[in-house]
């Protein structure tokens, strides 16, 4: 996947790309709101528009957490940095520690 140019292209991926690709899906997936996908995948961020500030910051790690060890190439979720601003939005940057090794990654999310 090439995120920047929102491109798929033909060629085959395995190892730490495969899961950072699968992570990139997964984080960017609100889960329930599309029937293709099951139960279990993707990560409930839309309840949180309008919640306050603190509650959502220490909700957000949980829940990206909760959604990433889905995968079994992922075994833990670790050192969440968080930022906000004043107009809501949120950044989580935070490394995903995989058996191919661990990946550095960041979500971004509006909760105004």
């Amino acid at each position: 996947m090439q995120v920047d140019d929102d491109k798929v292209r033909g060629s085959l991926t395995d190892d730490a790309e495969a899961v950072k690709q699968a992570a990139y899906k997964i984080i960017n997936t609100e889960r329930y709101r599309h029937v293709i996908y099951s139960w279990n995948y993707g990560i409930e961020l839309q309840d949180l528009f309008g919640k306050p500030i603190p509650w959502c910051l220490s909700e957000i790690p949980r829940r990206i957490r909760e959604a990433l060890v889905q995968d079994d190439r992922i075994t833990d979720v670790t050192d969440f940095n968080l930022t906000y601003d004043k107009r809501g939005n949120v950044l989580a940057r935070f490394t995903i520690n995989s058996i191919y090794g661990d990946i550095s990654a960041e979500k971004g999310v509006n909760i105004a």
